[in-house]
Parts: C-alpha cells; structure tokens; sequence
C-alpha cells in the first residue's frame, strides 16, 4: 500500500513518470533488501518477539511521516532522475527497511523446529504475498479513487504504529499511552498542509485567480501552468501555444461549425474558444481524470454541452467514427510527462482515421535542450501524414532555449505562409518548418512505435 501511494505523494513535485516509478520501486527493494538482512540478524542475535512492536511502531512513525518530508524535501530538489531517488529515499527507505524486518523476525518466532522450516517459511510466504495483493488492489483501485492521498498514508502508518505500540508493551496505562502518542503524530501530519487544491485521481491541481486579470484562472496541475481561461471572455488566449493552435483552426478552417476532438481535457480552454468563436460546433473531449471535469463545471466554465467521454484517449478514440472529425487538438501531458502511447505512430493512425480527408492534427509537444523528443514526434507524423509543418520560436529551434512547439498534420495542404503571417500580425515570431527543413531538424531521430517510445528518457527537462 505504501509504496503504491509515493508514488501520489512524488507527482506534484516528480510528476508521474517512468523516472517516478523506477525510483520509488528501486528504493523500497533497497529498503526490503536492507530490512530484510537486518531483521534476520537481530531476530538471531535476541529474543525475536521483543523486537515486532518496535519494528511496526518504526514503521508506522515513518511512514506518518512521509507526506512531510516530500512537501519538505520535494520543492527543493529538481525534476531529473537523480532528484527522484533522493526524495524517494528521504521518504522511503526507512518505513521500507522497518517494515522488511518484520517476516525473518515473524519466520524466527514461528520456527520452534527445523523439521518445520519448509511449512513456516512457505505459510509466511504464501499470507505475506496474498496480503501485498490485497493492499495493492485496494490502494490502487479504491482508496486513492475515494481519500485524499496524505490522509491515507498517515492511516495506514497509524494502524501499523499502534499495533505495534499494543505488540511492544505490557502494562494497559503504557499502551494506551503509546498509542496515543502515536496517534498525535498521525495526526499532526494528516493536518499539514497538501500542495493541491484538489487531489484528484491523476494530479494534484490547483486553481489560481491571476492577479493581473480579475476573470482569469490559472489551472495548475502537480506544479505546472496546465491551462488558462477566462471565465468571462472565452476568445481570450493567454498561453502562446494555444493561440497558435487557434491561428492553425481558423486558417485551415476558414468558417462554419466544426467537429472537434480534443485529446486531454486540462482547462478546457479549446472547446470553449471554439464554442464561443464558432457556435454550433461539437467538441468530444478525451480526459481520463474524472475530478477534472468537476474542476472544469464549478472553477473553469466548463459548458454543459461539451461532451466529456472519460478513459484514456488512446482507448476513447477507437469509438470516434471515421472520417467524422475536421480538428484533432492533442494536449495531453501529466505534470511534466507525456502519455507516450499518444505519441507512437500507431496512434497517429488511429487519428488520421477519424479525421475527414481536409481534417487537420494540431498538437503541443513541451521540449528543451537536445529537442529529441519534438523531433521524433514530428518525425513519426510524417510517417502517416502527406504535409507535417513545425511551428516554434527561432530560439527553440536553435536549442537555445525551450517550451511549447506546435506539430501541424494533414492529409491536405497547411498555409504554413499565412498562419506565420497572423503570428507576425501580433507580434509572434514562430516559424514553420515544413519540406526539405523539416527533414533537415528531425533527420537523426527516430519513429516513435508502440514497441519503442522512450519519451521519457529523450524528453528535456
């Protein structure tokens, strides 16, 4: 349980990453590991039943704690591998450790015969093995679903510290007061305070009014500037990119209503421009965190006729009909990581299937430094697309610097001329890479499959 909860605990100061989840499972091994040696050791060196209580109320203690040394620990340390294995060590390795010492001491106390060693430690194992089952399957399915991440952890710490505080003492005044004190400490830390506003199923997501404008709402998802909306002015842009993405609509579709399917619902900052700009247009939105549609209805105008199918999106667009949609906007990340099934070319498949002949894929791409993600993105596009244009800053290009790029994909021709002419119309500086430059960026990457998509690993920091 506790090791499927860091993993939430991380998010808002890790996002949730392959990075992420290989330290958080390294360390709590290296914790077993080293629980485990330790456990067996003085299980043989002392009377075994004298060290259970203390064990659990170790564990118990610091696993209460956790949630505090990663809001201490977590602002501090930057995004990269290294900063996750430090704080999952900070917040882990203890309770791990502690609690790996438990089953040599469990197996030590059960043991009254080596003509029996074969049934304790196989029992042990077989009960141990069924109860980590369980927890996993309840944590996972059920409890982050239903509480609040840090509340959980420190209930699951407190039961274990007050078993062991009754376990570790003799005299009745002398357990209650050592789950008492175990108790406060529970306590206390479920009462600090969580970095989120909402601590939903995916994110931990906040929603901040900006000081510069009375009507607009910044939406924060695990630290990071996810949307932006105007609550009384849905044709007002505030973020780059998706002014971008808005140029590439109107360009590409001059006119009329639209037929739109946005992959990740953040703010749903699109569907109400589009509403607004273009009465009558149908917007599916594909998000998989369902707290975010209530953030969206009660904090963000989120309409009621934006239709908002709940899964993951590269499940969700196998119901999208063929040929049925005239713009796919994809803007789908979770803090600082990218669902990288959305981005093989497998997936690009599934999109250019439900676009219509002259439907267009605009989507925002977030790299830096060796920009080897973009350009493998951009590159699997061209894969399945006739005509893929790159738009971004002359400074993200060259690397100096780097941020949001906008991919552009269609069957059909992209006025790259004219989108750049509306950019420079308000002062933008986005150029388009299209042709033979196009090819000239991407030419040392690699096609993104569903067998290979290492984005992760290429994504800048």
């Amino acid at each position: 349980m506790v090791e499927v909860l860091a993993v939430r605990l991380l998010a808002p100061y890790q996002g949730v990453s392959l990075e992420t989840f290989t330290a958080i499972i390294g360390v709590i091994l290296a914790g077993i590991s080293l629980g485990a040696w330790m456990g067996g050791r003085e299980a043989d060196r002392r009377d075994p039943t004298t060290l259970l209580g203390p064990l659990l109320v170790g564990g118990g203690v610091s696993t209460a704690l956790a949630p505090l040394v990663v809001d201490i620990a977590g602002p501090a340390l930057s995004t990269d591998a290294a900063s996750a294995v430090l704080v999952s060590v900070l917040s882990f390795l203890v309770p791990s450790a502690l609690l790996a010492a438990v089953p040599p001491v469990v197996v030590k106390i059960r043991l009254a015969s080596l003509d029996d060693t074969g049934s304790v430690v196989g029992s042990y194992s077989a009960i141990g093995t069924a109860g980590a089952i369980f927890g996993t399957f309840v944590a996972g399915f059920y409890l982050i679903g239903v509480f609040p991440t840090r509340p959980t952890v420190v209930a699951v710490g407190l039961t274990m510290g007050a078993v062991g505080a009754v376990m570790w003492t003799t005299r009745l005044v002398w357990k209650t007061i050592a789950v008492l004190l175990v108790g406060t400490i529970g306590v206390s830390v479920t009462l600090s305070a969580s970095p989120c506003d909402h601590d939903t199923k995916y994110h931990c997501a906040t929603v901040e009014v900006d000081p510069a404008r009375e009507s607009g709402r910044f939406l924060i998802l695990d630290r990071l500037w996810n949307s932006y909306v105007d609550l009384e002015d849905p044709s007002y842009l505030r973020f780059r990119y998706i002014r971008l993405m808005a140029d590439v609509i109107d360009v590409h579709s001059p006119s009329g209503s639209l037929e739109v399917l946005s992959i990740g619902g953040g703010g749903f900052t699109m569907p109400g421009h589009l509403a607004s700009d273009r009465p009558g247009t149908r917007n599916i939105v594909l998000e998989i965190d369902p707290d975010l549609i209530g953030i969206g209805r009660s904090e963000l105008a989120l309409q009621s006729d934006v239709e908002v199918r709940v899964g993951d999106a590269r499940i969700g667009v196998l119901d999208v009909s063929d040929d049925s949609i005239d713009v796919v906007v994809g803007d789908a990340y979770s803090g600082r990581s990218v669902p990288w099934h959305l981005t093989t070319v497998e997936y690009a498949r599934e999109i250019e299937r439900v676009l219509k002949p002259e439907g267009v894929y605009t989507i925002n791409v977030i790299d830096r430094d060796a920009r080897r993600f973009v350009r493998a993105g951009a590159l699997t596009l061209t894969q399945v697309f006739s005509n893929v244009v790159l738009f971004a800053p002359p400074g993200y290009l060259s690397g100096d610097s780097g941020g949001n790029f906008v991919i552009v994909a269609s069957q059909s021709p992209i006025d790259a001329v004219e989108i750049e002419s509306r950019l420079r119309s308000r002062g933008s500086d986005e150029i388009g890479l299209q042709g033979a430059d196009l090819t000239a960026f991407v030419a040392d990457s690699f096609v993104l499959r569903d067998d290979f998509a290492p984005v992760d690993q290429v994504l800048g920091r």
